[in-house]
């Protein structure tokens, strides 16, 4: 699922060059580890890697037959989503730049795990890399209500997807991993 910002010819003949390519979830201000481990796939494998940003301010309103997506803002700000894939772009390019690595971003909307779901479809992904959530009371309460995106990508499709830890691990003395 991409924004509205590339044609449907211009998105196939991008997904043709990236057929079995890596696709990394990133979002902005993210640990970098998520891109590092990402990028060591890739280049393990010896195929692209396709940095993806979800932005859940938009839905899809409909899909082309040729898979073309168009969405709309669900908020008047609509800025937003754009300001997070540009610092996105960003970040990653601050660190992909400097290595031999083909990559490239893409803006998806809606439903961060089936949006990644379809992109991977879409490219005949090869891994799909995710970062695990920051602990605290918000994640949890948001997790509760949407699931974990890592959980529902594992169960909705067939590729391997890597769980990459945020941060610092639990204690095991630690009983609850998520204290208020």
């Amino acid at each position: 699922m991409t924004d509205n910002t590339s044609t449907p010819s211009d998105e196939a003949a991008q997904n043709a060059a990236l057929q079995k390519a890596v696709i990394v979830g990133v979002q902005p201000h993210q640990d970098r580890h998520v891109l590092d481990e990402a990028a060591k796939f890739a280049r393990l494998f010896g195929v692209p890697l396709v940095v993806a940003h979800v932005d859940v301010t938009r839905f899809v309103t409909y899909e082309d037959p040729d898979g073309y997506v168009h969405s709309a803002p669900i908020d008047i700000n609509f800025d937003a989503g754009a300001a997070e894939f540009e610092a996105v772009q960003a970040s990653v390019a601050e660190v992909l730049d400097k290595t031999d690595l083909t990559w490239t971003a893409r803006q998806l909307v809606g439903d961060p795990a089936l949006a990644i779901k379809q992109l991977a479809q879409k490219l005949d992904a090869q891994l799909i890399v995710v970062g695990t959530r920051k602990r605290g009371i918000g994640e949890s309460i948001r997790e509760f209500f949407t699931g974990s995106v890592a959980a529902r990508l594992t169960h909705r499709q067939h590729r391997s997807v890597l769980v990459v830890p945020l941060g610092e691990a639990v204690p095991d003395s630690q009983k609850e991993i998520w204290p208020e």
